[in-house]
């Protein structure tokens, strides 16, 4: 028979290994987990001129407390950067690269999508790149600053009016440039090796942000991608002469935010989980089709891998024929299985001065089916145990209260020993609110293989939805092995495979 249970919510460990249940309280009391480098923060930051100046004012306001709206137990106040963070993060940065404006415009409105979002990416991590090559200093993090037309212009969705669009000297279909990327012609003209380049830039995802991401991997440089309209919303208004975008009421959050992946992505933990297992290791898989790809079934898998340390890692497996259209889901064969569990396991053991994982959580989206399964098994040394747990948010299930607040966070339905509905939204007693705007949807948890307690697997996946470090709030609504699932996936297939090839990276290269 169902019933109900409560899970008590997670705590977080911060400096000095003090227990907070808010990663905003935890930092403004302790400070992060990680000691910090006594040098602070060494930053680069790219983008236009003007852009270049907003950022290092954005970073000058944060050295001060952060303070806006009226409900500051919901959105507290960001205490300042070094406050926080007992590290300094100066607005001067070690690293300036000026994208010229002009030629960036020019780009960004080009009437063709692929070569559009391709160039724009361009004019950025060639920056980069140049920089890492000729330059002295190793920046911890660049800040990626991008005008307001680059974010309207370089999505999937994006249209441009007709009366501002920039028209190529060239183009092709997208067949055309699949079959000469794939079959290039000998340079025997100019045209012939300026066409096998055009061809290239039509294998990349229109996405400004999954392609930057992409096309950096191999220079190990993490990026913090960043709107300026988030950073100077004031200097930015419509015809009325107010801001196109008003987030008064969300500066200090929007400083949490930032500084947090800031320090992160520079090398520091802000936390970790305060009740995690020793021995346990989290696997989320990835799946994304390549649309590129003749074959309809062709998809890339991808696994993210979490340690109770917090510390995540991505690693790009087998491209097959994962997809199985009927219902929409993914599996692995055998051998592609084995392969992505034994690359966590090594990585795990290298972590760890060569322990091995007790137990092994695979988290995915759909059931596993008999052959992968065995796969997963047989990648796992034979004295520790691998269980499979499906993860899916439902639409169709929901709690009522008839108080005024909806369901609280941590509230489990049990359906039996092995499936159960799991509320990782709802309200929060430490805010006082519920942070969403519709009826809370539960997590369906289901241990479809191996054996372990229904209880346990809801309270883990409760914890892993606080270990999102691209962001400062009180929890997320999936846990972070399935949270970053889709983008992690958009940039493992955002080009050609043999450009994407790349080694197992830390978390902090893809988000």
């Amino acid at each position: 028979m169902p019933k109900l249970i409560y899970i008590d919510e997670p705590a977080l460990l911060f400096n000095f290994d003090q227990p907070m249940l808010d990663p905003r309280d935890g930092l403004s009391l302790f400070g992060p987990l990680d000691k910090a480098k006594p040098e602070g923060i060494r930053w680069a930051v790219i983008g236009p001129k003007e852009s270049i100046g907003r950022m290092k004012r954005w970073v000058g306001k944060v050295q001060r407390p952060v303070i806006s709206g009226d409900n500051l137990t919901a959105r507290p106040p960001f205490p300042g950067f070094e406050a926080a963070f007992n590290t300094l993060w100066s607005p001067n940065p070690v690293l300036v690269r000026e994208v010229p404006e002009d030629e960036l415009r020019e780009y960004a409105y080009g009437s063709d999508k692929y070569q559009r979002v391709y160039r724009t990416v361009y004019m950025y991590s060639n920056g980069i790149k140049s920089a890492l090559r000729t330059e002295d200093v190793t920046p911890d993090v660049w800040c990626v600053v991008i005008p307001e037309y680059i974010y309207r212009n370089c999505r999937p969705k994006s249209i441009i009016p007709p009366d501002l669009r920039v028209y190529p000297n060239a183009a092709m279909s997208m067949e055309t440039a699949r079959k000469r990327y794939e079959e290039p012609s000998l340079p025997l003209l100019p045209e012939d090796s300026e066409l096998n380049k055009l061809a290239e830039q039509y294998l990349y995802e229109v996405d400004f942000h999954n392609q930057l991401k992409a096309r950096l991997l191999h220079s190990l440089a993490p990026t913090q991608v960043i709107r300026e309209t988030t950073i100077a919303h004031r200097e930015f208004t419509n015809a009325f002469g107010r801001p196109t975008r008003n987030l008064d009421d969300l500066e200090s959050t929007i400083a949490w935010n930032i500084s947090t992946a800031i320090f992160y992505k520079a090398g520091g933990r802000p936390w970790k989980l305060g009740a995690a297992r020793e021995g346990v290791c989290y696997i989320g898989l990835v799946f994304k089709r390549d649309e590129r790809d003749r074959d309809p079934k062709t998809a890339c898998c991808g696994a993210q891998m979490f340690l109770d340390s917090g510390d995540g890692v991505v690693f790009k497996g087998a491209v097959g024929p994962w997809y199985r259209g009927k219902r929409g889901e993914f599996h692995l064969d055998r051998s592609s299985a084995k392969e992505v569990v034994r690359m966590c396991i090594d990585e795990y053991s290298r972590r760890n001065d060569g322990m091995l994982p007790r137990e092994l959580f695979i988290h995915g989206q759909v059931a596993f089916d008999d052959e992968e399964w065995a796969g997963f098994q047989e990648g796992m040394e034979e004295d520790a145990k691998v269980i499979g747990v499906r993860i899916r948010l439902v639409s169709g299930f929901k709690l009522y209260r008839t108080k005024t607040h909806p369901v609280l966070r941590g509230i489990g339905c049990i359906i039996d020993e092995r499936k159960g509905f799991l509320w990782t939204k709802g309200m929060i007693p430490r805010l006082r609110t519920y942070p969403g705007r519709e009826v809370p949807k539960p997590v369906l948890v289901d241990v479809c293989r191996g054996e372990a307690d229904i209880h346990t697997v809801m309270a883990d996946i409760l914890a892993l939805t606080k270990l999102n470090y691209n962001t400062c709030i009180y929890a997320d609504g999936l846990p972070v092995t399935l949270r970053f699932a889709n983008a992690v996936g958009e940039i493992l297939t955002a080009g050609p495979a043999r450009k994407l090839d790349v080694p197992p990276l830390p978390f902090k290269y893809y988000i």
